[in-house]
């Protein structure tokens, strides 16, 4: 059984709409939501909003969501970069903090996607396999591979 959850969104810049059933969030223009999945194959999936900057609070909430998805053990996550404008420092070390993560797939499709994948990379401990990819399929042939490693 896939579970399902949808955070508080992203802030979007200016002149940036949101994507159909976005939801409003105090404090942020237009924003649209983060989801994090945790599917029947053990892994936590957390898609991030197009053309969003993703901040702090949203950052803290996906790391919840893991950790409460996880029941105290280590999962493999597939996190979704595509599309995303900016992370911000605060963000990234919120990402960087592998508590209940036991292997990290990026995932995304343009060249802004695997730098922003590379900005998060770069907050990882060197113990937490990681690697940024362009195919969902991969991705996850991939997770499977490395879940439990850390």
């Amino acid at each position: 059984m896939t579970h399902q959850l949808v955070l508080p969104g992203a802030e979007l810049p200016p002149g940036v709409t949101a994507p159909p059933g976005a939801s409003a969030v105090p404090g942020a223009a237009t924003p649209a939501p983060i989801t994090v999945n945790f599917g029947d194959d053990g892994i936590v999936e957390v898609t991030l909003p197009v053309n969003a900057v993703v901040r702090s609070r949203e950052a803290k909430a996906a790391a919840s969501a893991i950790r409460e998805f996880s029941g105290g053990r280590k999962v493999p996550l597939l996190l979704n970069v595509t599309g995303v404008l900016a992370i911000t420092n605060d963000a990234r070390a919120s990402y960087g903090n592998p508590l209940a993560i036991s292997a990290c797939a990026l995932l995304g499709e343009s060249p802004v996607d695997r730098v922003i994948a590379h900005y998060l990379l770069r907050a990882k401990p060197d113990s937490l396999p990681a690697q940024f990819f362009t195919s969902e399929a991969e991705a996850r042939e991939w997770l499977k591979e490395h879940d439990g490693e850390s």
